[in-house]
């Protein structure tokens, strides 16, 4: 089978790639990157499918902190945002965190029925599992979260790199819209995506931290983090 990588977004979407694809799941603003940040420093981290499994994973494994948003709001009982530069200044590693968010973890949720296996990605993790995928030599989809029915730049960057690198290793781009994403994004800096709707939340909102959390990590990372069921672990799954 020749190898062969294709850039998507949207949740909905991972399920044309379960079947055939590993795949790896974006949302940089916030979701990935709370999620890489948190196995980075050693701590447990679990996905929920909704505000009521949240609470039941938090009542199973018991000690953990609820972070997340839905629609942008902190959930009501809720310890934190999904914020990836409250988490990282936070010293209680030892309490597993239990996540939420209006898309990127659906996408994660999704992602995890791959029979090829899935990652995720954000911009401090971006290389190492490009680097990974490359040496396994299959078919891979890099798929952007999305929010409010749009591809967001940040994602589109993340999904180019990595897309990008199993180019330059000899995949072969699936169809034209890859390819697109790749050349518009190739050598961009970072802060490119600073001007799309993302960025701007975070400023209406007070929460610019995170986008110079975000810009200030790249590719600092060599961590790849595999999805199993509804957590995330370091290096490969099993699958």
């Amino acid at each position: 089978m020749t190898e062969s990588v294709v850039i998507d977004c949207f949740p909905e979407s991972v399920a044309r790639y379960v079947d055939d694809h590993a795949i790896v799941a974006v949302d940089v603003i916030r979701a990935t990157t709370l999620a890489v940040t948190a196995v980075a420093a050693g701590r447990r981290c679990l996905v929920a499918a909704d505000l009521e499994d949240a609470f039941a994973i938090r009542d199973r494994i018991g000690n953990a902190v609820l972070a997340g948003e839905l629609g942008g709001d902190l959930p009501a009982g809720f310890d934190m945002n999904n914020s990836p530069a409250e988490l990282a200044q936070r010293g209680d590693v030892e309490r597993p965190l239990v996540m939420l968010s209006t898309s990127g973890t659906q996408l994660m949720l999704e992602a995890s029925r791959s029979a090829h296996g899935a990652f995720v990605a954000c911009f401090r993790n971006f290389t190492a599992t490009a680097r990974l995928l490359a040496d396994r030599r299959e078919r891979v989809a890099v798929i952007g979260a999305g929010s409010r029915n749009e591809f967001r730049e940040e994602d589109q960057m993340c999904c180019a790199w990595v897309a990008e690198l199993l180019v330059n290793a000899g995949y072969r781009a699936e169809d034209r819209e890859t390819t697109k994403i790749i050349e518009r994004w190739s050598g961009a800096a970072v802060t490119a995506c600073e001007t799309g709707n993302s960025v701007a939340y975070l400023r209406r909102s007070g929460q610019l931290r995170d986008f110079d959390f975000i810009v200030a990590h790249v590719d600092d990372l060599d961590l790849v983090s595999a999805i199993e069921g509804n957590e995330l672990v370091a290096g490969e799954s099993d699958r």
